[in-house]
């Protein structure tokens, strides 16, 4: 049996590929990084709350703490498109698209800069979202396959096929 994805690593499969990295090898530390975040929010809103009395006044000091918050609050929100952005950024040029063959004894990914192969054993934690299947290999590596660009069969014949292959049981991210 054999299954090809075409993926076109593009912001939104790049966003998927952070989320997943977040919500499963990075979750204990994301949590910690939301925790202290949210804490610094709000110390930095009751440090200006405290300080006003008859008005607010806009001290040089007020604004970098307000603009520290808010810049920490829009990371806390928008994370994973960020890193996403980063990711893309980083790419090398001619892997913005990706057709990955997969059969019995591993699988292998092609781009216009080259070809890599792997063995399943190197797959850490398998996810899925609606629209991608992302494998992660660590905390800072993940590769998405786009569901709707399968060929060789259906979605759930791959999911049984991977989770057979690798060992592991795919993790539903939402």
């Amino acid at each position: 049996m054999e299954f090809i994805f075409e993926t076109t690593y593009n912001q939104k499969a790049l966003t998927t590929m952070a989320k997943g990295v977040r919500k499963t090898a990075r979750k204990k530390r994301t949590k910690r990084s939301h925790i202290f975040g949210w804490i610094v929010i709000a110390l930095a809103l009751l440090l200006t709350l405290a300080d006003i009395k008859d008005g607010i006044e806009f001290t040089a000091n007020r604004i970098i703490t307000l603009v520290a918050a808010l810049v920490i609050f829009i990371v806390l929100i928008f994370e994973d498109k960020i890193n996403g952005y980063v990711a893309r950024k980083r790419m090398l040029p001619g892997t913005e698209k990706s057709k990955a063959t997969f059969t019995e004894e591993g699988f292998h990914s092609e781009t216009d800069v080259g070809k890599t192969e792997w063995n399943y054993d190197r797959v850490l934690i398998l996810a899925e979202t609606k629209d991608y299947f992302i494998f992660v290999f660590s905390t800072s590596h993940a590769q998405v396959y786009d569901k709707n660009n399968l060929s060789g069969g259906t979605v759930d014949e791959f999911r049984n096929f991977i989770c057979e292959r690798t060992g592991k049981t795919m993790t539903t991210i939402k």
